[in-house]
């Protein structure tokens, strides 16, 4: 974006919500928690059930396609908790309407498409923010604090691991979940937010390996994928994921191993710190129980943390957390994970633009 866009002021921001689903409520509960500084003024879904829901729940216009939202709604930001494989379109549409765009996780299942979002929100003006919520989990923010900080010195090596369960009935819910075209596997929907973090905290990905498989869920895509990682800093890594966990979610961890430091977090979902070890002491350290939380959903509770960043930046008081760009670099490592078990040959990052 050449020119950021006027901030709002003297207002409630105004959001718009499209897709009523499961994790819309997420979204509906963070504008909640924002009273004093936002509301929901639309709401749209194709389902009349999930839509009357959404309307009884905020007070909302409701509306039952997106280009009649975008025809009468004076909304600031159109949030996207559609199918992941409608969220470069819908991005377009809004963004040539004049709206700002929020997309929940992946922001697409095609490289071109990411590229296509960034390019049409930059010249329409508007922002692109999408959705990495665990950035804001507590655990991590202690973890990235160290990082910055120098306190492993060279990292070694990194470890990810997503063993969570989805049953058939969860793939069977919905005619667009476990295809290509509108959801992606295991490694790009429910893992999207621990391949965020392995740029986010790491560095840039150098090249990867990966295998992906269908053991045992009737979908399109993969149930279960592992891949192996190097980072242009020499670090090495693999990645772990399966949706055939018995018989519930086991873990979401990361660990990371370096010359002065190891570190694991870990739980159902990153939200336990059970290993914090340095060469030398910080004041950080005191802060490490604290750190971890109890949870009962994987999504964590960074929702309310992500929108206070989207209205800070919109009312002009702050730069996104992630925008548009940064988004593209978890899908850019998503699509060569995919590249390399497709075509059984390592990937080297940055894919050809």
């Amino acid at each position: 974006m050449t020119t950021p866009p006027s901030p709002v002021d003297g207002r409630k921001l105004r959001f718009a919500l499209a897709g009523c689903g499961r994790i819309a409520q997420n979204h509906l509960e963070a504008i909640a928690s924002h009273a004093a500084d936002a509301e929901c003024v639309d709401v749209c879904d194709t389902d009349p059930a999930a839509l009357a829901a959404a309307v009884a729940k905020t007070g909302a216009r409701g509306h039952a396609r997106l280009s009649d939202l975008l025809a009468s709604s004076d909304a600031d930001c159109v949030v996207l908790a559609t199918p992941s494989g409608l969220h470069p379109a819908q991005t377009i549409e809004a963004a040539r309407a004049g709206f700002h765009v929020m997309t929940e996780k992946p922001m697409a299942t095609r490289w071109q498409d990411g590229l296509a979002m960034v390019r049409a929100c930059d010249e329409a003006g508007v922002r692109l923010f999408v959705v990495k919520q665990n950035r804001r989990n507590r655990t991590l923010q202690l973890l990235k604090r160290a990082m910055v900080e120098g306190r492993f010195g060279r990292v070694y090596a990194v470890n990810v691991n997503v063993f969570w369960t989805r049953p058939q009935s969860y793939y069977d819910s919905a005619a667009w979940r476990g295809t290509w075209e509108f959801d992606g596997g295991a490694f790009m929907n429910q893992a999207s937010h621990y391949i965020d973090l392995l740029d986010w905290l790491i560095g840039p990905v150098e090249s990867v390996m990966a295998y992906t498989g269908t053991l045992a869920r009737n979908i399109e895509v993969e149930d279960t994928g592992v891949a192996a990682l190097k980072w242009r800093n020499g670090a090495m890594g693999t990645v772990n994921v399966t949706m055939l966990t018995w018989p519930k979610n086991l873990e979401g961890s990361i660990t990371l191993l370096g010359e002065k430091g190891t570190v694991r977090v870990g739980g159902v979902a990153v939200n336990e710190i059970q290993h914090w070890q340095f060469a030398e002491p910080h004041a950080m350290d005191a802060e490490v129980q604290d750190a971890t939380y109890a949870t009962t959903t994987v999504y964590g509770h960074g929702h309310p943390l992500y929108y206070e960043n989207v209205i800070r930046t919109l009312r002009g008081q702050a730069e996104p957390d992630t925008d548009g760009r940064e988004g593209l670099k978890s899908l850019e490592l998503l699509i060569a994970m995919y590249l390399s078990a497709r075509d059984g040959k390592r990937i080297n990052l940055p894919l050809a633009y």
